[in-house]
């Protein structure tokens, strides 16, 4: 009878984890960044009444596409090395994966103009297209899988007796599942800036988990 081999990653991606692991550190403050240069220095734009995804549309869009589609590259690339570093991690990167995918399709396919933005477009919500749909779906995956992945953390921390990081993990999960769900059932300036600074919360806690693995620490 033959015994299977365990599997071993190659040399060559091992050693190319250090620097995914720094570049998925990098895409919360890339995609932060961005998306403040562009909110504060577009005309017609709004933190009250537009979410970050507008920004994909007008003559300068191709910047907030660009940041969704390197933001999403950035976080693949981590989630590939947090699964070859640490290997108790089973379902973390999976799902970090397919918070990275989410980011990229929002990239792909683009939301609509609402609300004023660009100038000169009619006030109000306006007409979803096709692509403006898939994106909407494309967010929504995204958004699940990172929520899911702060309350797995959680509870992998709170097992190892890592309460202070469990309790970080979840309050992560909590605060961005409640200010999504708060501004879908209520939209408004309020939950509309809520909900930014929700998504600002969650890409710190994508950064902490990347960063305690970078620095050869388990999540």
């Amino acid at each position: 009878m033959t015994q299977a081999l365990p599997f071993r990653a190659r040399p060559a991606a091992v050693g190319r984890d250090p620097a995914l692991l720094a570049g998925g550190v990098l895409a919360g403050p890339l995609f932060a960044g961005s998306v403040l240069a562009q909110g504060f220095t577009q005309d017609g734009f709004d933190f009250r009444r537009h979410p970050a995804s507008v920004l994909s549309n007008g003559d300068l869009g191709w910047v907030q596409i660009a940041t969704f589609l390197a933001s999403g590259l950035l976080v693949l690339g981590a989630a590939a090395a947090l699964g070859r570093r640490d290997l108790g991690a089973r379902w973390l990167p999976r799902l970090l994966a397919l918070y990275g995918t989410g980011l990229v399709l929002a990239g792909i396919f683009r939301a609509d103009p609402a609300d004023g933005f660009p100038t000169g477009t009619p006030s109000g919500p306006g007409q979803v297209s096709w692509h403006g749909g898939l994106h909407f779906l494309a967010a929504a995956i995204g958004f699940v899988a990172l929520i899911v992945a702060a309350v797995a953390a959680a509870r992998r921390g709170a097992r190892r007796g890592e309460r202070g990081w469990a309790a970080y993990s979840l309050a992560s999960g909590v605060c961005f599942g409640a200010a999504w769900v708060a501004m879908i059932a209520r939209p408004g300036p309020l939950t509309m800036v809520g909900f930014g600074l929700a998504v600002a919360v969650g890409w710190a806690w994508v950064t902490a988990t990347l960063w305690r693995v970078e620095h050869r620490r388990n999540v």
